[in-house]
């Protein structure tokens, strides 16, 4: 037990200690990990909002140069061209009046001219009259684009129209180049949703436009939150997720990492640990294996004496036990100790099993274990089998308590008028049977008449004289079977109480 007790103490220390360090470390590496994605989404967040506001400048600036000339179809072809040219902002430029018809593109391919653009970019641009980012939507050509526009103003205020340039969702754009540095083979990707769940940016391209639902970290997109927290992505995998609001749109920028391959570097550092602790932990486990075995030695042998602490002879196996440290010396002492006194109460113990303990006389068990061992080596015997003469007159009269007392008496009157070796048992409430072995009927009758005189002149205070009456049986004079040689002694006892009581009779 001891040496279990320590080798699962010993192993249980040590999965507890790598337990718990791989714990705190897995933590940590969640918690860096939400924090780093955190960041990242922000600072791409700041990035794009930077970008909507340079490419606001942009089309603010070609607004003011138009509006010197903008009847001036050459002069807008060649304005359209040079915005669309000058940086890789925009997809494609495109130029309306004020009734929404495209007097400009670039580029020409698109084939809008004079028509009247009715796309919700367009409409939101003409009905606000202000810089406007549109939510995504089909644009007249059929690509999913995002619009952003600028009203142009002549110098007296009137609004003439407004410049807008498209930014094509599904295909190659600053956009994505932007927002597709992100994308790792470990798993790790970004991706952009507006106000409406749809996906403005995806790693897969197919999945841009379409609506996400059942995902908290849009919910708190949606609410204008950023933050960082664990989640499922929509193929069921646990994403490390930290995200942040775009101001100029509104969108969220999401950055997430599956968070098997956070803790893949994890469980494969804690697998090196554990290979680098096995020859320590093996040399460590032979040590308090023989630590554990000198320890339980003397224990063990003390156990195997505690088996047999009714033997007299365990005593002196115990003693010679070498307890070499204090706690199994001491235990040794009290083993001791205890043996003494378990053989002390064993004695006691088999005296009181076969004692009557009203009158200290033997009982049945005596009589039946000496009856026994006579009949055995063939010891003859004589039964005087006794009893008090109208015994329960003298408990309804004076009480059980005088009942008792009479009752101790007569047995130590029976001590006294006895042969050493005789042996004397209560068989009943006031019925007493005398063992005299090796004694005739003439000597049984001896003692039963000195018996009966002594009680007939007996002070049984407070009950005063009591009378005996008594029968004699003898083995194997009487009988040869025993029982029988019982069953005669009683019977002469009833032939005395019939003759009158305070008499022996003999069978």
């Amino acid at each position: 037990m001891i040496l279990v007790l320590t080798l699962a103490s010993a192993l249980i220390s040590l999965a507890n200690t790598l337990y718990a360090s791989y714990q705190v470390q897995r933590q940590q590496l969640i918690d860096a990990t939400l924090e780093s994605n955190h960041a990242y989404a922000t600072k791409l967040a700041a990035s794009t909002d930077d970008f909507f506001a340079s490419a606001m400048q942009q089309l603010g600036y070609g607004a003011k140069v138009m509006a010197k000339d903008f009847s001036d179809r050459h002069f807008l072809n060649a304005e359209a061209e040079r915005l669309l040219l000058q940086t890789d902002s925009f997809n494609s430029i495109v130029i309306i009046d004020g009734k929404g018809e495209v007097l400009s593109t670039s580029p020409q391919s698109l084939n809008l001219v004079g028509q009247v653009l009715e796309t919700p970019g367009a409409m939101a641009s003409i009905t606000s009259r202000k810089p406007v980012i549109s939510e995504p939507y089909i644009s007249a050509v059929g690509n999913l684009i995002i619009f952003i526009s600028h009203p142009v103003f002549d110098a007296r205020g009137r609004y003439l129209g407004a410049i807008s340039g498209s930014i094509y969702l599904k295909r190659k754009s600053i956009l994505n180049r932007l927002l597709g540095s992100h994308y790792y083979e470990d798993g790790s990707y970004l991706y952009v949703v507006d106000q409406k769940r749809r996906l403005i940016y995806h790693p897969v391209v197919d999945r841009v436009g379409t609506t996400v639902a059942g995902n908290t970290v849009i919910d708190d997109v949606i609410a204008g939150i950023a933050g960082k927290k664990q989640v499922q992505n929509s193929m069921g995998t646990e994403m490390l997720a930290g995200y942040s609001i775009i101001p100029a749109t509104g969108w969220g920028i999401v950055a997430q990492r599956p968070k098997s391959a956070t803790l893949a570097s994890l469980d494969t550092l804690t697998l090196g640990v554990l290979k680098n602790s096995l020859p320590v932990m093996a040399i460590s486990l032979l040590i308090i294996l023989w630590c554990a075995r000198m320890i339980s030695k003397p224990l063990k042998q003390l156990a195997n004496g505690a088996r047999t602490m009714d033997n007299p002879l365990t005593a002196q196996q115990i003693q010679g036990v070498k307890s070499w440290y204090f706690e199994s010396a001491e235990l040794k002492k009290a083993m001791l100790l205890g043996i003494g006194l378990l053989q002390k109460n064993i004695h006691k113990l088999r005296q009181d099993v076969q004692t009557d303990p009203l009158t200290g006389l033997g009982n049945r068990r005596t009589l039946e274990q000496c009856l026994q061992n006579w009949e055995q080596d063939e010891t003859p015997f004589s039964v005087i089998s006794v009893d008090v003469d109208f015994f329960k007159l003298i408990n309804d009269s004076y009480g059980h308590d005088a009942g008792d007392l009479v009752l101790k008496k007569l047995a130590q009157h029976m001590r006294d008028c006895a042969r050493a070796d005789d042996v004397f048992c209560r068989v009943g409430g006031e019925e007493f049977l005398i063992l005299l072995p090796k004694a005739d009927q003439q000597e049984a009758l001896q003692v039963a008449q000195r018996l009966r005189q002594q009680i007939e002149h007996a002070d049984m205070s407070p009950v005063g004289r009591v009378t005996i009456s008594l029968g004699i049986a003898s083995w194997p004079a009487s009988s040869h079977d025993v029982a029988q040689v019982l069953k005669q002694a009683d019977q002469m006892l009833y032939l005395a109480k019939r003759n009158g009581r305070n008499r022996v009779e003999m069978g």
